[in-house]
C-alpha cells in the first residue's frame, strides 16, 4: 500500500503538463502581439514622422515582449525537464546549452536574472515618458524600489546558490580539489 501510494505521487507530477502547454500558448499570444506592435511600428516610421521618442518606446516595447517570451522560454523547458520529465533532447544541435546544468537553483537565479531585465525595460520606458504628467514622482520612486528589489532578490538568490553549492565538488575536478598550476605541476612530475 505504502509502495502505491509514492508511486501516485510520483505519477502527480504528470499534472503540471497541461501548466506547460498553457504557457505555450501565452507563448504564441505573444509571438501574435511581437507581430502587431512590429506591423504598427513599420507602418509609423515609414508612412509617418514620429518623434525619436516614440520609435523608442515601441521598440522597447518589442524588445520587453522578446525578454518576456525567452522567460517563458526558460520556465517550460527548465520546468518541464526539472520537475515533470526529460525532454530526451541530448545531442540535438537545438538544444540549448544552459538546459545542460539546469537544476531548481539554477532555473530560479535564470529567472530571477530574466525578471530583472524585463524590470529594466519597463523602468527605462517610464523613464522616458517622465516628463509627461501621467508619471509622478511617487510612481518613478516605487517602480524603481521594486526594481531594486528584484536586484537584491537575484543577489540573494546567487548567493544562496554559492553557499549551497560549496560543499559540493567544483566542475572539473577530483573530490573537490581546485585545479591550479601548481598542482597540475604535481602530477606531471
Amino acid at each position: 500500500m505504502v509502495g502505491y501510494i509514492g508511486y501516485v505521487m510520483f505519477l502527480s507530477r504528470w499534472i503540471q503538463a497541461p501548466l506547460y502547454m498553457g504557457l505555450i500558448v501565452a507563448q504564441v499570444v505573444y509571438v501574435w502581439r511581437f507581430m502587431m506592435e512590429l506591423l504598427h511600428l513599420i507602418k509609423l516610421g515609414f508612412l509617418g514622422s514620429p518623434p525619436e521618442t516614440a520609435v523608442m518606446l515601441i521598440v522597447l516595447g518589442l524588445v520587453d515582449v522578446v525578454m518576456i517570451s525567452n522567460l517563458l522560454i526558460m520556465v517550460i523547458i527548465g520546468g518541464y525537464e526539472t520537475f515533470v520529465s526529460r525532454l530526451r533532447i541530448e545531442g540535438h544541435p537545438d538544444q540549448p546549452q544552459w538546459l545542460s546544468h539546469v537544476n531548481a537553483n539554477v532555473l530560479k537565479v535564470k529567472l530571477a536574472m530574466a525578471i530583472i531585465g524585463i524590470s529594466s525595460i519597463h523602468l527605462l520606458q517610464i523613464f522616458i515618458n517622465a516628463a509627461r504628467p501621467a508619471i509622478t514622482d511617487r510612481e518613478l520612486l516605487w517602480k524603481t524600489l521594486i526594481h531594486l528589489t528584484f536586484v537584491v532578490s537575484a543577489l540573494a538568490l546567487a548567493l544562496i546558490d554559492r553557499i549551497m553549492a560549496g560543499g559540493r565538488p567544483k566542475h572539473g575536478t577530483n573530490d573537490g580539489e581546485q585545479v591550479t598550476p601548481l598542482s597540475q605541476e604535481r602530477v606531471a612530475a
